[in-house]
């Protein structure tokens, strides 16, 4: 049985940040995660860290948010952040009154826009089309959500927090309307009994399925958004399309790639979140409209998010549904039990506050936030999922004795050793998995195909693995792989495929059963 004050639900962004404002208040907290660090929605998004520009027509209180809170992580946490700034770009075609109203909205929302010359947005963006019409500058950035999360996980860890990856809740235990324990479990079945005093449900679009374990109900939208990557950087800053957000309007540049999307389509249930050849279709031609040479670029991988939408009368399309998140006390139903949901990745530190407040208060404690002001530390725990760190640490050292596993991201045997360590108590599906999301392997171009065998090996020569348990770990790697794979195949992408299907099914007889 573990005893704290308490327990928080889910790994993402909000969730994470949740137990690196308990920790920061001195308040013990434990937080179990069904998967791994941002397995939902916070691993399945552009990376934007938002200036506000995207929500001034639709949703001016989300707007305003992501300005106040997208300053705050520029100052508190810079190294997981490279501010290119952004550009808002009209075509021709688009509506000149709302690109005529675009500064003055941004204005009353305390938004900075500089309005450019199509010459100095083209020498800024050589790639946007040469159709563009009309271009602001804004305070756009690019943001890494894994990092991110990595780093609030070890700073709440440091700082007395404990995680539990791996553990899916299974049922609470409700006495006196008040949450008295919950049971998690793995999926080899091992169960903990946790007894908190307060349970914070922080599960994105999964908190529905987390309040009905506690007889309740509420109105949410599941709102799907596929996005594709790109094999290469196609743009210096975030491109943004100037007209009322719709389809295919971003491009974020995320390290050495292009992050393009997204779509938005209305689904029935979070865990059905796959993407489809017509949305690759769709966000290809939508995008190559203001950059045409995303029509010739090598597309990697394509993957699907789920929004989290607090359901609204009279929202219209699911564009039109706020972006601003909700704090629910759950209070007249049951004590002890607070919901946090909708909001951005970019305002995931005023949630975790607004929500901690609120549980604060329900414990009797007054000890104010700090995640204002108290910078984000650079943990060694994130150091391998910064783009290009592994390449340059194997340059620097040029060890003979530390041969590449990876070589699309150039992670070495050592990278691979200390990882393992930070996994010792990991009990998520797959330790491959798990290790490409701390060190950026198989997310190359070629997708695990080659790295996959090689790390698997090292892994069953460290003794990670034994008997057929390594392989087992290869098909769920594979398997999310090729969610990301199949609505490409085409051209060079069929190739791919047809290679990888040689050596994993052909060699290791790795085919799905």
């Amino acid at each position: 049985m573990i005893k704290t004050k308490v327990l928080v639900i889910g790994g993402g962004a909000t969730g994470t940040g949740v137990a690196r404002d308990l920790a920061l208040r001195g308040i013990p907290c434990v937080l179990v995660e069904k998967g791994d660090i941002d397995s939902g929605a916070s691993g399945r998004n552009h990376g934007l860290l938002h200036s506000g520009a995207r929500y001034v027509y639709s949703d001016p209180v989300s707007a305003a948010e992501c300005k106040e809170e997208g300053t705050i992580l520029k100052r508190i946490a810079p190294h997981i952040i490279e501010d290119t700034g952004g550009i808002y770009a009209a075509v021709k075609g688009d509506d000149p009154t709302f690109i005529e109203d675009f500064q003055e909205m941004c204005d009353k929302c305390g938004i900075s826009a500089e309005r450019l010359t199509v010459e100095e947005a083209l020498a800024l963006e050589p790639n946007l089309s040469k159709d563009t019409i009309a271009a602001y500058k804004v305070e756009d950035a690019s943001i890494d959500p894994f990092r991110l999360s990595i780093e609030n996980m070890s700073d709440a860890k440091n700082n007395g927090a404990k995680f539990l990856t791996g553990y899916e809740l299974k049922s609470f235990k409700i006495e006196n309307k008040k949450i008295v324990s919950a049971t998690v479990q793995t999926k080899g079945g091992k169960t903990e009994d946790i007894e908190p005093e307060i349970v914070i449900n922080a599960t994105g679009s999964w908190a529905v399925m987390i309040t009905r374990m506690a007889g309740i109900d509420i109105d949410m939208v599941f709102s799907k958004g596929s996005l594709i990557v790109t094999q290469t950087r196609l743009s210096n800053m975030v491109l943004n399309r100037l007209r009322i957000p719709d389809d295919s309007d971003i491009i974020v540049p995320g390290g050495t790639v292009s992050i393009i999307g997204t779509t938005s389509e209305r689904i029935d249930s979070p865990d059905e979140a796959y993407p489809r050849v017509e949305e690759v279709d769709k966000i290809v031609d939508e995008a190559a409209k203001l950059i045409p040479v995303l029509k010739k670029s090598r597309l990697i991988r394509v993957y699907s998010g789920v929004r989290p939408l607090i359901k609204t009368e009279n929202a219209g399309s699911d564009r039109m549904i706020g972006r601003s998140f909700s704090v629910v006390d759950h209070e007249g139903t049951v004590g002890n039990f607070i919901t946090i949901t909708g909001g951005k990745l970019t305002t995931f530190r005023l949630m975790a506050e607004k929500a901690v407040d609120l549980a604060c208060k329900k414990l009797g404690i007054n000890k104010k936030c700090t995640t204002m002001d108290m910078p984000l530390p650079d943990s060694p725990t994130a150091k391998f999922i910064k783009p290009g760190y592994s390449a340059k640490q194997w340059l620097l050292n040029n060890d003979v004795n530390d041969p590449l596993l990876c070589e699309c991201e150039m992670v070495s045997k050592s990278v691979v050793d200390s990882l393992i360590e930070t996994l010792e108590d990991h009990a998520g599906d797959s330790y491959l998995v798990a290790m490409g999301l701390r060190s950026r392997a198989t997310k190359g171009p070629c997708q695990g195909m080659f790295c996959s065998l090689r790390i698997l090996s090292y892994m069953y020569d460290k003794g990670v693995f034994k008997g057929d348990e390594g392989l087992s770990d290869l098909k769920l790697l594979l398997n999310e792989r090729w969610k990301g794979l199949h609505p490409l195949l085409w051209d060079q992408a069929m190739v791919q495929a047809e290679l990888m299907e040689a050596l994993h099914c052909g060699f290791l007889g790795t085919e799905l059963e």
